[in-house]
């Protein structure tokens, strides 16, 4: 049996997957990440809950070096060595989480994904590199890259990259968020974080005070998905665009003909705003690249587990290669 985790910035997750079968968890426990004083200790208690785990693999928000996570988002630090001399010696893996959703993509049935971006044309067939975009906490992206006989994932912190305006309240917005921070990474806008900021900014535009200011991204969100607040719709339909356009970035970065993967309990749950002409037309809108942006496809993952899905893969593959060794 393989124990997956996900520690994300808000929750921290595990599942318990059959070795033999990755198709769906037996079960899964989640924490609020804040709540958690020390990984170690808490899966040493899940895996009291169940002995033949033979495996573990974390995946955790922010960059992972040599098997220790150096985290932006998070109170601690992961360490793949010392879990495993905590945990009794068992094997553990620690990768960036979205490394670990990268993994998850190639278990993905048609079934557990819906089409954004449908392609418009037709690239020469075979296998092309993809790619792993999601809002949360941060944002995270990562990439799969064909090696000739299986894709491989690799990490990237695309999301700390600069946030690039592309009309003239992009630009106004850009200004706001410098006297606010002293980067403006595309985080600031793509995120749960983002999304407050750039309801924050509209509203402090807006000729109009709204009956009902909101002070968090589910409540901006919410209001907008009920239409009770026209500054939440236009935060949300902004949000939409920015998600477009650097799930656009991140596809020309890594050549990602294969597809976008855009993945995450965020995405899922504003899939009304994505699946929108705002979406889509940044991510196509990149001038002389737009015919080959519109023969990538862009899929949104309705499998909000991916993570841990894709951090069981991980182990799973690892497991084999050090029982081959």
């Amino acid at each position: 049996m393989i124990l997956a985790v996900d520690v994300g910035g808000t929750n921290t997750r595990a599942a318990w997957f059959e070795n033999g079968d990755l198709r769906r968890s037996l079960r899964t426990r989640t924490e609020a990440t804040y709540k958690v004083a020390s990984l170690e200790s808490w899966l040493r208690a899940l895996l009291g809950e169940e002995p033949r785990v033979e495996a573990v693999c974390v995946g955790v928000a922010g960059p992972v070096f040599g098997g220790r996570s150096f985290t932006v988002n998070l109170p601690w630090s992961v360490d793949a060595q010392e879990l495993s001399r905590g945990l009794g010696s068992i094997p553990v893996w620690v990768v960036n989480d979205l490394e670990a959703a990268a993994y998850g993509v190639e278990e993905l049935r048609p079934e557990q994904w819906a089409e954004l971006c449908p392609c418009r044309t037709q690239l020469p067939s075979g296998p092309g590199n993809r790619a792993v975009i999601a809002a949360g906490t941060g944002l995270g992206e990562a990439g799969l890259c064909w090696n000739g006989t299986e894709f491989q994932p690799f990490a990237t912190e695309g999301g700390h990259a600069s946030f690039a305006p592309t009309d003239d309240l992009d630009v106004e917005l850009l200004r706001w968020l410098w006297k606010r921070f002293d980067h403006v990474s595309w985080e600031r806008v793509l995120s749960g974080p983002g999304i407050k900021n750039i309801y924050d900014f509209l509203l402090e535009r807006s000729a109009q005070e709204p009956r009902t200011v909101f002070n968090t991204a589910e409540e901006i969100a919410s209001a907008a998905a009920a239409g009770k607040c026209a500054l939440s719709v236009a935060t949300m339909q902004h949000f939409a665009r920015f998600y477009g356009a650097e799930a656009a970035n991140l596809a020309l970065k890594t050549m990602a003909t294969g597809g976008v993967y855009v993945v995450g309990t965020m995405a899922v749950k504003n899939r009304m705003f994505l699946d929108s002409d705002h979406f889509r037309e940044a991510f196509w809108g990149k001038g002389r690249m737009r015919p080959l942006l519109e023969a990538i496809p862009v899929r949104l993952v309705l499998l909000e587990d991916l993570g841990l899905l894709g951090a069981a893969v991980c182990a799973r593959r690892r497991l084999r290669q050090l029982r081959s060794a």
